[in-house]
């Protein structure tokens, strides 16, 4: 299962909380990160949060930040993404991303997307 599968779509009212999960159990010897993305209708897709393999830290965007935290099982491949006090303007498509964007000996960049789940916030 290299590439990644979401779950967790639903609608909830503003206020509202949600939680995501990504799984992407396929194994590799390359070291890759993490990384939850959006994309509403009409805009770009951006990246909300990321967790880095490398020393563990995060990174949250700056529109989420406060709200959603990101959190790995690595026992079970999985990735979380617990979203709290949710607006409309979180309405979009998720996408978990598993990838690298650095090079080393025997491994290149890459990333595997999943195919997306949809988040939907009422006011």
């Amino acid at each position: 299962q290299v590439q990644p599968v979401e779950s967790g779509r639903g609608s909830v009212q503003t206020g509202g909380s949600l939680r995501l999960s990504c799984v992407a159990s396929g194994y590799t010897s390359c070291s890759y990160d993490m990384s939850w993305y959006r994309q509403a209708p009409g805009k770009e897709r951006e990246e909300i949060a990321t967790i880095y393999t490398g020393d563990g830290s995060t990174y949250y965007a700056d529109s989420v930040k406060g709200r959603f935290t990101v959190s790995q099982d690595n026992a079970k491949n999985t990735m979380y993404l617990q979203m709290n006090n949710l607006k409309p303007e979180d309405t979009a498509m998720y996408y978990c991303k598993r990838g690298r964007s650095w090079s080393s000996p025997g491994c290149p960049p890459f990333a595997y997307w999943g195919q997306g789940t949809q988040v939907t916030v009422s006011s």
